[in-house]
């Protein structure tokens, strides 16, 4: 009799069935034996407790990586954006590009820096970015801004919330008055309310600026939440500052109607012509693409529909000092694929989630200052074109992909260049 297959049969028994009652218990049992070489308790930057944390890691080839002698020269630069260091990590970075956009904000030829591991994706890239720049350019548009944090309040009842809620309406001038008080460049925008039984949520969105603005948000937010458990008539029986309703780091449906972060869309039309130079497929073929896997989408229940917005912005965020766990949220978003009245190819994408920022973060740390500089979109009063970069980029991505699985090429140039 043919055996069966592994993932036919019992999982944890192929695991452990070999093993004896005695074995299990040994390895998987509580360990409470003194931990050793822990880390020096200060999680600060300093070039003697860098020493000391590698006394304690006792990896001398680690260290000779890790931290070269660039990274010793340039290791106070990180002080503000990590803990326990101990190095850096370096990641080829390559160029797509030029890549024209015809945006709000965005307007020129861009050289986008992508660090990736990935073999092919940068070539994918620089052919979409080039095919955009040969028809002109894309046109692309900030929609919207807005980030949000959304503290949860737990009350008794139904009836405590719904005066609760009353009360919060009317405290909107104070609460600006308070959350604008933590921050110079933060403003909040609006406040809206959830109920659900006798729960609450409450959304605070900000404007902020030109930073991505995560940790700004959360520090306003947070010195409003402390007034409203101060002085809020209606004491919740328990609160805490985020109640998940925000999408902060996790793909949700409710950015596809709304925003967080920055909310661009990107267009381009192509001739027939261009779309059999570059892509060497049809305008037909890629809608027809984009119709099977649009259902293939919603089938495995994918929040939006898009080809692999994560690999650009994955790189790009990496290479340019953006928060790269922001990923999850900012890959949300639709492409569209149609055959416009003269036989070409329209495309599209949506992008509502693109959470980045030009000032604050690892924006200013050396390598990473660098790639915004490569873009000319360092420092102050850039955030909003490098958002319509990003759907732009986004968009070169998906024109490139889908033309290589109508042509027959996708696996023929991962094993051209990933091999």
């Amino acid at each position: 009799m043919p055996k069966l297959n592994l993932h036919r049969q019992d999982y944890m028994t192929s695991m452990v069935g070999t093993l004896s009652s005695s074995d299990l218990h040994q390895r998987l049992d509580s360990d409470n034996s003194p931990v050793e070489k822990k880390l020096p308790r200060s999680p600060f930057l300093n070039e003697k407790v860098v020493g000391k944390r590698w006394d304690v890691l006792e990896n001398e080839s680690a260290k000779q990586a890790l931290l070269d002698p660039v990274t010793q020269d340039e290791m106070t630069h990180y002080q503000k954006n990590i803990e326990n260091f101990v190095g850096t990590v370096k990641l080829p970075v390559g160029v797509a590009g030029p890549l024209r956009v015809n945006g709000l904000f965005a307007k020129g030829d861009y050289h986008v820096p992508l660090a990736t591991t990935e073999a092919a994706l940068v070539a994918s890239y620089h052919r979409g970015a080039t095919l955009i720049s040969k028809a002109g350019g894309a046109t692309a548009m900030l929609l919207n801004e807005g980030v949000t944090r959304t503290p949860g309040f737990a009350f008794y009842d139904l009836i405590q919330a719904g005066q609760f809620v009353a009360w919060i309406v009317t405290q909107y001038d104070v609460f600006k008055a308070i959350a604008e008080s933590t921050t110079q460049h933060g403003k909040l925008m609006d406040i809206n309310t959830n109920i659900e039984g006798n729960h609450v949520y409450l959304v605070f969105e900000f404007l902020t600026g030109d930073a991505s603005g995560q940790n700004m948000v959360t520090i306003s937010t947070n010195a409003v939440f402390e007034y409203i458990m101060e002085e809020s008539p209606i004491k919740p029986e328990y609160a805490f500052l985020d109640g998940n309703l925000s999408g902060d780091k996790k793909a949700t449906a409710q950015t596809l109607r709304s925003v967080r972060g920055k909310k661009v869309t990107a267009e381009i039309h192509l001739s027939a012509e261009l779309v059999k130079t570059y892509l060497h497929t049809t305008p037909q073929k890629m809608t027809d693409f984009g119709h099977m896997t649009t259902v293939g989408g919603a089938l495995s229940g994918t929040i939006g529909v898009n080809a692999h917005y994560a690999n650009a912005l994955a790189a790009l965020y990496i290479a340019c000092g953006q928060d790269a766990a922001c990923v999850a949220e900012s890959a949300v978003g639709i492409t569209r694929m149609e055959v416009n009245k003269e036989g070409g190819l329209y495309a599209s994408v949506t992008l509502p989630n693109l959470m980045v920022g030009t000032v604050g973060g690892g924006t200013c740390l050396p390598s990473q200052k660098a790639c915004l500089d490569i873009l000319g979109l360092s420092g102050s009063g850039h955030s909003q074109a490098l958002a319509e970069v990003c759907a732009t980029i986004c968009l070169a991505g998906e024109l490139s992909i889908v033309g290589a699985f109508c042509s027959g090429h996708f696996s023929k140039a991962h094993h051209k260049l990933a091999r």
